[in-house]
């Protein structure tokens, strides 16, 4: 098997809408724009985004989106909104949205390695 060499892409995301940035980012990962693609093989290339402080949010998702997970203990459902998640890091926001836009599957560990987010 050819070892496939991995670019890295810089993404400006002052101005973008998180969610159609998270995608565009979800498909340089998964190597979805390269012409030799296969669904079985990992040949992404590595994405760095800068200025994702200063990312837009439509609608009123600043005040309603809720971000959960579970403990796995009794009463372990942790809960926290999106307002005060943004106040304490806006790139985690970012990097949340790719991972879970990228396929549940052995690949998405290594996918997520090669997500490089700076405020």
């Amino acid at each position: 098997m050819k070892e496939e060499q991995r670019d890295i892409r810089t993404i400006d995301a002052e101005g973008q809408i998180l969610g159609r940035l998270a995608s565009q980012i979800a498909t340089i990962l998964i190597g979805k724009d390269k012409p030799a693609f296969e669904s079985n093989q990992d040949i992404g290339d590595h994405v760095q985004v800068i200025n994702a402080s200063k990312m837009n949010l439509t609608g009123k998702k600043i005040d309603q989106k809720v971000y959960w997970h579970h403990t796995t203990h009794g009463q372990g459902l942790r809960m926290i909104g999106l307002k005060a998640l943004w106040s304490r890091d806006p790139s985690d926001v970012l990097r949340r949205a790719v991972s879970r836009m990228l396929p549940k599957n052995k690949h998405r560990t290594e996918r997520m390695k090669r997500l490089v987010v700076k405020n």
